[in-house]
């Protein structure tokens, strides 16, 4: 059986012109070869699997050759062209300095150096992840460095920038290599599907892109895979199976139920992707990413900015169509509340359900709140069956209509003896207005009244059964709805563990008086917020200072030591036995 050459060494690019992605890199480098303008150290860094030590190898490769091209790429035929082809070549020097980082590694390539080549001008050491030598292996390196023989150039090549001194960086050209655009991955896995003969999905491909996370050496890797468990049919179905990655019919199902505000459906989609090992935080950030991908979608003119296949960008140009501006707002700015909280919550499932109740009630009439704060509130999301009030109120008996006076009426009595000027008479149609007005005034005033009235009576949520944990998530619930001025009361509220006695009260254990202060301050708010929540009308809280605690904290060095003494006998005998003691 033939040695079998994995995709990502068999296809690697022997030429400028054949690497992907990095146009404006290899132009520069064939400048530079083509005018004879040669530095004597250059640095090439970025992403993994980006090209940057098959640059370094044509660049060496091309430097050597004896018959150059016009166009600036080797020959490929000369004698030094089929010795580095070979892999036989004398000029050109590979170091790996993560496994080879100490000083006598560099000593021996700068015993190297000295030595010119024997076919070709120059003799080049490439030095991969050259951020792993250590800080005397950078020293040692830096004169050879800044002042190497005229036939020597140096290339070295590292995913981390950041960790390579400064000294280092001052003698080097740097060439930043950018991350491969999902379009280009996608183009160069065709042409390797074509020479080798397998069958791929536009999709598919699109997919494994994604993966590979701009690196075309993943890109390379995932597809030998695919192809494998395809056995050469490379479809969307076999690459989300093989790779178990949570594919877009995921996000466009329950985005069409959050839309419809179908909360059931929406758990329902939620447990059946956790049953299929998927993390409840990716798939969070991934539903934040898709909302994100319809926001863009919304606009034909940002439409070409979605990385997709064209299929899958038609999807999302269809289901944009149905989404609220409003409502993309709102929802990526709840995802990104829970990505902040899921680290912290102790009942991560629980978060994220908040969450998506949430983002399903954002399409409702009534949901509170606009622009990029939304109000959180939770409604009743599940029908209850009715349940016929015990008692009902009687209704009011209506109140006495006022009577309209007559002018006879309010006219005044005068004494006959008097003598008083003739009063001039009231139209009729004035005194109509006139007592309109007061009837509409006393109606006003007693609506007003029966307004007040329902205000300041207490609403009645009912008496449901709930338990501890039902009262639990009431409690974070609310925590999680606080304001960022309240975010010191939001931590402690998280960090706390109410419990829950008899007759519905809800044990709260308190540090200190501040605290005490801010609990009551908020203790009506709680109260009212847990029973909406548990739909039970009994719900009270029990706020409980801890007493002080009687042992003092140990100050000095002695103190400390002494306690510990004090709580490990063994500790205590030990310096008694070999006559230890503080210094």
């Amino acid at each position: 059986m033939d040695n079998y050459i994995v995709s990502a060494r068999k296809y690697r690019p022997q030429t400028f012109d054949s690497v992907v992605g990095q146009k404006a890199l290899t132009t520069t480098l064939k400048n530079a070869i083509s005018n004879g303008k040669l530095a004597h150290a250059y640095l090439f860094c970025g992403p993994r699997g980006v090209g940057k030590t098959t640059c370094a190898r044509i660049f060496a490769k091309t430097i050597n050759c004896l018959s150059p091209q016009a166009s600036g790429e080797a020959c490929n035929e000369c004698e030094s062209c089929q010795a580095f082809n070979e892999g036989r070549s004398m000029n050109i020097f590979e170091l790996d300095a993560a496994s080879n980082n100490s000083v006598d590694d560099i000593r021996q390539i700068i015993e190297q150096v000295n030595t010119p080549p024997q076919v070709g001008t120059y003799k080049v050491f490439i030095i991969d992840e050259v951020h792993m030598l250590s800080a005397a292996a950078f020293n040692a390196f830096l004169k050879t460095l800044e002042e190497p023989p005229a036939h020597v150039i140096f290339i070295l090549a590292t995913t981390e920038k950041h960790k390579v001194l400064p000294t280092i960086l001052s003698r080097c050209q740097i060439y930043d290599f950018n991350r491969m655009e999902i379009a280009d991955i996608v183009a160069h896995l065709k042409n390797v599907a074509a020479k080798e003969g397998v069958q791929a999905e536009e999709e598919a491909l699109n997919v494994i892109a994604q993966k590979a996370d701009g690196g075309m050496r993943d890109a390379l890797s995932i597809f030998d895979q695919v192809a494998s468990f395809s056995e050469g049919d490379i479809t969307y179905c076999k690459v989300i199976e093989d790779l178990n990655v949570l594919d877009y019919d995921y996000y466009f199902k329950i985005t069409d139920e959050l839309l419809a505000n179908n909360v059931t459906q929406v758990m329902l989609t939620f447990n059946d992707i956790l049953r299929k090992g998927f993390d409840a935080n990716i798939f969070m950030g991934g539903l934040a990413s898709h909302f994100r991908e319809l926001l863009v979608s919304q606009d034909a003119a940002t439409l070409p900015l979605l990385e997709v296949a064209d299929s899958v960008r038609q999807r999302y140009a269809k289901q944009a169509q149905k989404c609220k501006t409003k409502f993309l707002y709102k929802a990526l700015k709840l995802c990104n509340d829970c990505d902040i909280n899921y680290r912290t919550s102790r009942n991560k499932r629980l978060t994220v359900e908040i969450t998506l109740i949430e983002v399903a009630q954002l399409n409702s009439d009534d949901a509170p709140g606009s622009g990029l704060g939304p109000t959180k509130i939770l409604k009743p999301i599940f029908k209850a069956v009715p349940v016929q009030q015990q008692a009902q109120a009687s209704p009011a008996a209506p109140a006495a209509a006022p009577q309209a006076t007559t002018p006879q009426q309010t006219k005044p009595q005068q004494p006959a003896a008097t003598a008083t000027p003739k009063a001039t008479p009231v139209p009729k149609t004035l005194l109509r207005r006139t007592v309109s007005l007061r009837k509409t005034q006393t109606a006003s005033q007693s609506s007003n009244t029966q307004k007040n009235s329902e205000l300041s009576a207490p609403r009645s949520y009912g008496n449901e059964a709930f338990t501890e944990s039902n009262m639990l998530s009431a409690w974070v619930a609310f925590a999680q709805r606080l304001p960022i001025e309240e975010i010191a009361q939001q931590g402690r509220m998280k960090m706390l563990v109410p419990k829950l006695l008899e007759g519905g009260i809800i044990d709260v254990p308190v540090e200190n008086d501040m605290v005490m202060a801010d609990y009551k301050r908020l203790q009506p708010k709680i109260e009212d917020y847990i029973r909406s929540f548990l739909r039970n009308d009994n719900v009270r809280l029990q706020l409980r200072l801890l007493p002080p605690n009687k042992q003092n904290r140990p100050i000095s060095r002695r103190e400390q030591f002494e306690a510990m003494c004090e709580k490990n006998l063994a500790l205590k005998s030990l310096c008694e036995e070999l006559k230890l003691d503080l210094a």
